[in-house]
This record gives structure tokens, C-alpha cells and sequence, in this order.
């Protein structure tokens, strides 16, 4: 037979919604390692919004060695180009259709990462945050100025909970879940009623730290006391667990109060008591 009479389908000319299909079983690393330049019709696929609504780099981790001063982490600059690279190909093809974006706790996200974020993901509803020692304060509120329809945040610690809550109240009129994953300021109490719609608080296994007066630094809360109970009384749920025979509270307690997540079983950080709220 002559070349003409063979019916040759090239790849290129393969359905668009099956591209979709074949490029929904890769992960993030391989969606964005180049396959989108290979002709229009994967980029046009690459692109889809089925692809995401969720930007899950939960495999990533930053490269990173501990320092006595602030923010506390120094993140190797190989990492850093690594996650820009990643993040500026993501946010290129999703074309503003990310509704949840996941952090790893190990991934330490500096300002100009969240903002550049923040600025191509107007959609976002479910942020997992897990660590932010390198994100400022004004770094954070102008992310949440930006996310005018999240309604859910993990986060670590909240030292300082009113700037954040307030930032949220004001922009966020949708956000109705919480979950703290590490020490928890008992001034926090006070701020609740600035998250009017507030219906999800999950700060179990949590220390809870009560600041005080120089000389003194802090002073840690047994229990929860009735004023917060009091104010979180209107919730749907709220989670709370300070049991001394609870393994998870003992694992906080032994690491001060920031959970070294590394040590325990693999993918623990994303279980949760609450459906919504699990990874």
C-alpha cells in the first residue's frame, strides 16, 4: 500500500477531553515539566480548569536549616527557585481557576510568593498554610484582600489573631472554617466575634499560651475557660482536645507546642476531625 491510504491519527490530533483525562493522572511536577509546548492542542488541554481546581504542592518541601532569629528558617535559594518556577508555570496555565491551594508544612512561602500567588488565584476558597515564617504581616493582608471568596484556612500558630481575623472579616464575607495547628494565643477568644460567619473551629491539640508581662513570657492554659467556650458556643462545631491521654496533644506538648510533623507517620498533618477539613 501507498503512505496515503493509512489513516494516521497523530497525538496532536487527539480529543481534547481525553487529553484532559490523561493529563488529570499526572502530578504537578509532570504537568508542568514542559508538556505544554509540545503543540496547541496540549497546551489548550494543559489549560483546562479541570485540571485546577486544586494546586496540591503537598510534595514539596523547602530546603531549609533553622536560625535563632527571625523569621526563624533559612530557606536555600534552590528551593526558592524551584517553588517560583513551579508556581509561575501553574498559575500561567490554570488561567485564575485554582479554588484550593496546599501548602506542605515544610514549605516556608516568602511575601513575594504569596502575593504573586494571591494576585493569580481570585477564585481561592480552601488555603492550606501550614508554616509562614517568612511571610510579613502586610504580605498576608494583601493576599487576603485579595481572596475575597475564601472560606477556609488551615494555619500555623496565630501569636497575633486580630490584624488576620480582622483583615478576613473585612474582605472575606464567605469564611467559615478555621483550623490552627499550633500555639494558640488565648487573646484569640476576644477576636472570634470579628468572623461573624464563622462556623468551623478546629484548634484541637493545640497550646494554648497566655502572654504576659515582662518579666515574664508566657504562661501556658490548661483548659479552656468559659469565656471562650461562651463565644464559640455559637458555632457549628468546635474541635477542641487538651487530654493529657490524647497521643496527638502529648506529641505537641514534647515539641513545644509546634508539631515536628516529620517524626510521625507520613501524611498525618492532613487528617483532621473535621471531613471538610481533611486533605
Amino acid at each position: 500500500m501507498e503512505d496515503g491510504d493509512y489513516n494516521i491519527r497523530r497525538w496532536e490530533d487527539l480529543d481534547i477531553d481525553i487529553l484532559v483525562k490523561i493529563f488529570q493522572l499526572l502530578d504537578i511536577f509532570e504537568l508542568t515539566s514542559g508538556i505544554a509546548h509540545v503543540c496547541s492542542a496540549w497546551r489548550m488541554a494543559c489549560c483546562d480548569p479541570l485540571l485546577w481546581k486544586t494546586l496540591d504542592l503537598s510534595m514539596l518541601r523547602s530546603n531549609f536549616i533553622k536560625i535563632p532569629l527571625e523569621p526563624f528558617v533559612y530557606v536555600d535559594g534552590r528551593s526558592d527557585r524551584t517553588l517560583t518556577r513551579l508556581l509561575k508555570i501553574s498559575l500561567s496555565l490554570s488561567r485564575q481557576s485554582i479554588v484550593t491551594l496546599i501548602f506542605h508544612f515544610n514549605l516556608y512561602v516568602s511575601d513575594e510568593q504569596l502575593t504573586y500567588t494571591a494576585e493569580r488565584c481570585p477564585q481561592l476558597r480552601r488555603l492550606v498554610l501550614p508554616a509562614w515564617n517568612r511571610i510579613k504581616r502586610t504580605g498576608m493582608c494583601k493576599a487576603i484582600r485579595g481572596w475575597k471568596d475564601l472560606e477556609s484556612l488551615t494555619m500555623p500558630s496565630i501569636a497575633n489573631p486580630p490584624y488576620l481575623l480582622e483583615e478576613i472579616s473585612t474582605h472575606c464575607k464567605n469564611f467559615s472554617e478555621l483550623k490552627i495547628m499550633g500555639p494558640c494565643d488565648i487573646f484569640f477568644a476576644s477576636s472570634l466575634a470579628a468572623l461573624q460567619h464563622l462556623e468551623v473551629l478546629n484548634i484541637s491539640h493545640c497550646v494554648l499560651v497566655e502572654a504576659l508581662p515582662p518579666p515574664q513570657h508566657k504562661r501556658i492554659i490548661k483548659e479552656i475557660d468559659q469565656s471562650i467556650r461562651q463565644k464559640a458556643s455559637r458555632l457549628r462545631e468546635f474541635i477542641t482536645c487538651m487530654e493529657d491521654s490524647c497521643i496527638m496533644c502529648q506529641r505537641t506538648r514534647t515539641d513545644e507546642g509546634l508539631v515536628r510533623w516529620y517524626k510521625y507517620e507520613e501524611g498525618l498533618w492532613k487528617a483532621d476531625e473535621v471531613r471538610s477539613l481533611a486533605l
